[in-house]
C-alpha cells in the first residue's frame, strides 16, 4: 500500500452513453465511476451497501426522469444526504429552480466544461465530507454526554434509594421493601398502559413514599402492638413530613416523589390520610403506589405482625377494591400477578447488595 486514501465513488446517470463517456473521461483519473442508464437502476445503486459520494444526474431520461430520482433520493433517509449534481441540457430558470427546490446541491448545463465540472465536483464532495465530520462529531459527543447523564442519573438514583432506605430502615425486618413495592407499582402502572417514561419515573420516585418516617419517633414506629389514638395521629404526620422533605425541587424523580408521599395512604372513600382525598382527587400514581404498598406490608413481617399469607393478602386486596384502592387498580394488579410473584421472590433475600438490588430494579423494567 502507498498511504493515499481510496479513490471517492461518483454515480453518474444519464441513458445516453457518449453523456458518461464525456463525464468518466473528465473526471475518471481522479475518482471511481460507477454508471446508472436509467433512474431504477441509479436509486438501487445509492442505496447500496457502498453508496456513492456524489451523484450526477441527467434530467430528460425515459421512465423515471432525474426530477423523480432526486425526489426519491431526498426522501430517503440513507440516501437523502448524499449530494446530486444536476448535469443537462435543460437550461432554463424554471428548471434549474425545480432542481433546487428538490434538494440538489448544484445544476450543470451540457455542453459541459470540464474545469467547471471537476471544481463544482471537488467543492461539493469537500462540503460532503466535513458534513460526515461534523455529524460523527456530533454522534460521538452526543454519545458521551447521554454516557455522562447516564453516570449523573444512575448516582442520583443510588442516593434516593439509600436515602429512602435510610428512612424505612428502622421501620422494617428488610430494607428490600422499597424495591419490592416500587417494582409491583410499575407492574400494575404497566399493566394500567401507562407509558415507558411514566413507568420509568415510578419505578425511582416510590422509594421515597415513607421518607417521612424519618422524623417519626421510634417508640412509635417500632410499638409492637396497636397505636392507641395519639400516637396514630403521629404517626400519620410521616406523609406531610415526607412532602415537606421533598417539595421544591426542580427533579422530576423527586417532584414526583413528593405526589407520593403525600397521596399513598389516601383512599377511594375518602377515609384516607392526609387530606382526605376521594376517588380521582387522588392521583393515579398514588393511587398505584398505595396498591404495592399495602401488599408488601400485608406479606411482610412487621414489628406489630407475622406476614399474611398470599391468600389472605389477596383476600384483603379485593375487599378493597372500591373502598381502600381505586378499582381499575386492584384489576391491574391481580393482572399483574405472575409479574408480582416474581418481584415478591427476586427481593426476599435480606443479603443482596444495594447495588445488586438496584441492578434488579434496572431487570425490572424489562419485565
Amino acid at each position: 500500500m502507498d498511504g493515499r486514501l481510496p479513490k471517492q465513488t461518483l454515480l453518474v446517470v444519464d441513458d445516453t452513453p457518449v453523456n458518461i463517456d464525456v463525464l468518466d473521461g473528465i473526471l475518471g483519473k481522479d475518482y471511481k465511476i460507477k454508471v446508472a442508464l436509467n433512474g431504477e437502476k441509479a436509486l438501487k445503486i445509492a442505496g447500496s451497501e457502498n453508496p456513492p459520494d456524489l451523484i450526477l444526474l441527467d434530467i430528460m431520461m425515459p421512465g423515471m426522469d432525474g426530477y423523480e430520482v432526486c425526489r426519491r433520493l431526498k426522501e430517503n433517509d440513507a440516501t437523502k444526504k448524499i449530494p446530486v449534481i444536476f448535469v443537462t441540457a435543460k437550461d432554463e430558470v424554471e428548471d434549474e429552480t425545480k432542481g433546487f427546490k428538490l434538494g440538489a446541491a448544484d445544476y450543470i448545463t451540457k455542453p459541459v466544461s470540464p474545469p467547471i465540472v471537476r471544481e463544482r465536483v471537488k467543492t461539493h464532495l469537500a462540503l460532503y465530507d466535513q458534513n460526515r465530520v461534523l455529524e460523527g462529531k456530533v454522534r460521538e459527543r452526543t454519545a458521551q454526554l447521554r454516557k455522562a447523564f447516564e453516570t449523573i442519573k444512575n448516582a442520583s438514583l443510588d442516593t434516593i434509594l439509600r436515602l429512602s432506605r435510610a428512612a424505612e430502615y428502622k421501620d422494617e425486618d428488610t430494607g428490600a421493601h422499597i424495591l419490592r413495592m416500587s417494582n409491583y407499582s410499575v407492574a400494575v402502572a404497566r399493566k394500567m398502559g401507562l407509558g415507558e417514561k411514566t413507568v420509568e419515573a415510578i419505578l425511582y420516585a416510590a422509594p421515597m413514599h415513607d421518607i417521612g418516617k424519618i422524623g417519626t419517633p421510634d417508640r412509635i414506629l417500632l410499638k409492637p402492638g396497636k397505636l392507641d389514638p395519639d400516637e396514630w395521629e403521629i404517626m400519620k404526620k410521616h406523609a406531610t413530613n415526607g412532602g415537606r422533605i421533598l417539595v421544591g425541587s426542580d427533579a422530576g424523580f423527586i417532584k414526583l416523589g413528593e405526589v407520593i408521599a403525600l397521596t399513598h395512604h389516601e383512599k377511594w372513600d375518602g377515609s384516607g390520610y392526609p387530606k382526605g382525598l376521594k376517588g380521582t382527587q387522588i392521583p393515579l400514581i398514588g393511587r398505584i403506589v398505595a396498591i404495592g404498598d399495602v401488599f408488601d406490608a400485608l406479606t411482610s413481617k412487621r414489628p406489630y405482625k407475622e406476614p399474611f399469607s398470599l391468600k389472605k393478602s389477596y383476600n384483603i386486596i379485593r375487599e378493597g377494591r372500591g373502598s381502600h384502592f381505586d378499582p381499575d387498580v386492584v384489576d391491574a394488579f391481580f393482572e399483574a400477578e405472575d409479574e408480582i410473584l416474581k418481584i415478591k421472590e427476586r427481593y426476599k433475600d435480606e443479603g443482596e447488595s444495594l447495588l445488586l438490588q438496584m441492578a434488579g430494579i434496572d431487570r425490572g423494567l424489562n419485565m
